[in-house]
């Protein structure tokens, strides 16, 4: 079994998505969020070290074989603040996992971050991760793409994202391709319940939001095969019958979250139909007593879970090989 040090564990999609090769075991995992770590810590065996990552000793992380981490994108987000590495609360925690790395040495090192890395500050930021993943032995030896879940990881979702893949061994990197491209056959009736009654508090009726809300969603929402968003002022359909990038802010003030025409009524999506839309299984757990913001969060925050799996099933065999 390969060793996995997870950071930035979050809920552990990226952790899930190397454990489904099963040939991987995580050894270790940080995650700084509280919440996340109750809902990571639901569905894995593994406990979690909820430190700050500052705090964190590298002679206390076990030895391991492959480093996994989505460093915290809101630095290079889009829809964040865009301060890349000059960001005072998150640009200097991808230099964290560049101490651990260092001196760790692992044979693998897997990064997974927004599509807007590569192209922040003109280049210079994903050119700083890349320089110094080189710097660290492993030169030549660096595979990255972005690929986007509705057609790479068969998930209706629009979301592309840049993947890292940095070996310490030329024989190793030599076998190793990204994954190739498949047919979307999932359809969002598959993963979103459309016909079934849900709670009360999900759905959209004349004088539950203040405001003409409900009337203009009557109105526009005339398609029961794809998904809308209230976006403050209107509402947006997506013409592609995907899913629209979720985000971590989902929820906040009530907008963002997408919604969809269901027999019983113009409803938002419940937070696990959006871990569902992130690849999550369905026997993935949630805690009950945790705020629909807070879950809204945590999925906005993962990862697709399909397109892991595929990179780290190529990522492992090339290490068999």
């Amino acid at each position: 079994m390969y060793k996995i040090c997870s950071l930035f564990a979050g809920v552990g999609g990226i952790d899930l998505g190397f454990i489904n090769t099963k040939k991987c075991e995580i050894v270790y995992a940080n995650e700084f969020d509280k919440y996340a770590v109750e809902t990571y810590e639901l569905n894995f065996k593994n406990k979690v070290d909820c430190r700050d990552i500052h705090e964190v000793k590298v002679e206390e992380i076990p030895d391991f074989d492959i480093m996994v981490g989505g460093f915290p994108c809101t630095s290079f987000s889009v829809a964040g603040y865009r301060k890349g590495f000059n960001d005072d609360r998150t640009g200097d925690l991808f230099f964290e996992m560049e101490k651990i790395f260092k001196v760790k040495k692992p044979r693998v090192i897997f990064l997974e971050n927004v599509k807007n890395l590569v192209g922040h500050d003109k280049g210079k930021t994903f050119m700083t991760v890349i320089d110094r993943l080189e710097k660290a032995g492993y030169k030549n030896k660096i595979s990255y793409q972005v690929l986007n879940a509705c057609e790479y990881g068969n998930i209706p979702q629009n979301r592309e994202r840049i993947y890292i893949v940095a070996f310490r061994d030329k024989k190793d990197y030599d076998k190793f391709r990204m994954p190739m491209p498949i047919t979307l056959t999932t359809s969002i009736k598959k993963i979103f319940d459309f016909k079934n009654k849900v709670d009360e508090k999900y759905y959209y009726t004349s004088g539950k939001y203040k405001g003409d809300i409900y009337d203009l969603l009557k109105e526009s929402m005339d398609d029961d095969n794809t998904v809308y968003q209230w976006r403050r002022k209107y509402v947006r359909k997506n013409q592609s019958n995907l899913v629209p990038t979720l985000t971590a802010n989902m929820g906040e003030g009530g907008h963002n979250v997408p919604l969809i025409k269901t027999e019983y009524g113009i409803r938002k999506l419940m937070p696990i139909e959006c871990f569902y839309a992130q690849g999550f299984p369905k026997n993935y757990k949630l805690p009950k007593n945790m705020s629909d913001a807070r879950l809204y969060k945590q999925a906005g925050n993962s990862v697709v879970v399909p397109v892991i799996e595929r990179i780290a099933i190529n990522i492992v065999n090339a290490l068999d090989n």
